[in-house]
């Protein structure tokens, strides 16, 4: 029976797609990639005869079309999506037609962008009483956000803020952040094209002047604005320490070493 797979591709280095998701790639039957977003390198795993197509200029009904079209007798069939499928990826838009056909279909996660760019800068999204909650979300543009989830109510939190597709809107995020009473001097990260080979690029910043450095280097696309309390802290003369890894603290495979 024919499968559609949804894969995560990952932020853009050819590497850190999952083995499952590259196991999936050599022996897919076909494969719809979408190239203004994926590396073309991962092609390079598909097997003779199998058939590949760029997905950058179709449309949703095109990429549903095709897919189905292809879907038929035992064919392994990959749509192969950067980052994770499951974040801003479209992902039930293109399965529903396909539960509709009978089509069976299954999920291939990826790496986020969001890991990629804090592994760029070696930050941690996380720190011990400093932050243990990330947010992943967007600005408002042409997509309306729903009720409650503007970038001023959830900048309240003071955690860490991933922002995905929004680094043509740092004015709003700058004017957004502030009302939500961030300092002007809060750290912020974005990378640009995280992870792809020859092309990344960082660049560090406060929420003061981080828009007219992305603007200097022509940062315009592709890329991940993370604000967090805990930027910069590989510089820090000290910092909370896990629980998990300290001598005193027990748990279920070791014991504290001063427990009496």
């Amino acid at each position: 029976m024919a499968k559609v797979w949804f894969v995560g591709a990952g932020p853009g280095d050819p590497e850190l797609i999952t083995v499952k998701g590259r196991n999936l790639i050599e022996k897919a039957d076909a494969i719809l990639f979408a190239g203004s977003l994926v590396s073309e390198a991962a092609m390079g795993w598909a097997k003779p005869g199998c058939r590949v197509m760029d997905s950058k200029g179709m449309d949703l009904e095109q990429i549903v079309s095709w897919l189905i079209e292809q879907a038929q007798g035992d064919a392994v069939v990959v749509r192969l999506q950067t980052g994770d499928p499951g974040l801003y990826g479209a992902l039930i838009e293109m399965v529903q037609p396909l539960d509709e056909q009978s089509i069976e279909v299954g999920v291939v996660p990826g790496v986020s962008s969001a890991m990629a760019s804090a592994a760029a800068g070696v930050e941690s999204l996380t720190l011990p009483e400093v932050t243990q909650t990330v947010i992943l979300t967007r600005v408002e543009g042409r997509t309306p956000m729903p009720a409650g989830e503007s970038l001023p109510e959830l900048a309240q939190h003071h955690c860490t803020l991933c922002l995905f597709l929004s680094i043509t809107l740092l004015k709003k995020v700058q004017a957004d952040l502030l009302a939500a009473g961030w300092s002007d001097q809060a750290p912020v990260l974005v990378v640009h094209k995280a992870s792809w080979p020859g092309e990344e690029r960082i660049i560090r910043g406060t929420l003061a002047d981080i828009r007219d450095k992305c603007r200097a280097e022509k940062i315009n696309s592709q890329a991940m604005i993370i604000v967090s309390p805990t930027l910069g802290s590989r510089d820090w003369p000290e910092i909370k320490k896990s629980k998990l890894y300290d001598k005193n603290f027990s748990h279920r495979f070791r014991k504290a070493a001063n427990k009496s």
